[in-house]
């Protein structure tokens, strides 16, 4: 055997695929650190951020949850309606726009 013959892997021998090795594992753990933080900043930007707890590790305490609240207060159509309606007769916007407007308002 000559010299560098190495012994099979990439012929640089043991030592050196074992370094490759390692420098791989350490390259896709980082990868995955970086995905995960990513993940968790889009996910908290976006209000959906479902945090989760290694195994063996034991769940700290809730937040309080505050008072659930009352129903939503319904919007006043009417008001909004009726400005539609006197913009309809002077002119300033058309028959079609003022139901357009009025599907819309109400969800229709």
């Amino acid at each position: 055997m000559g010299l560098g013959g190495g012994g099979g892997l990439g012929g640089g021998g043991l030592v050196a695929a074992r370094a490759g090795v390692r420098m791989r594992s350490r390259q896709q753990y980082r990868t995955m650190s970086r995905m995960q933080r990513r993940r968790s900043y889009m996910e908290d930007r976006a209000g959906v951020r479902q945090d989760f707890q290694a195994a063996g590790q034991q769940a700290e305490e809730a937040p309080p949850q505050q008072a659930a609240p009352g129903p939503a207060p319904t919007p006043d159509y009417t008001a909004e309606l009726e400005k539609l309606a006197k913009l309809r007769d002077e002119g300033v916007i058309s028959a079609e726009d003022f139901e357009a407007k009025k599907k819309q308002l109400l969800g229709i």
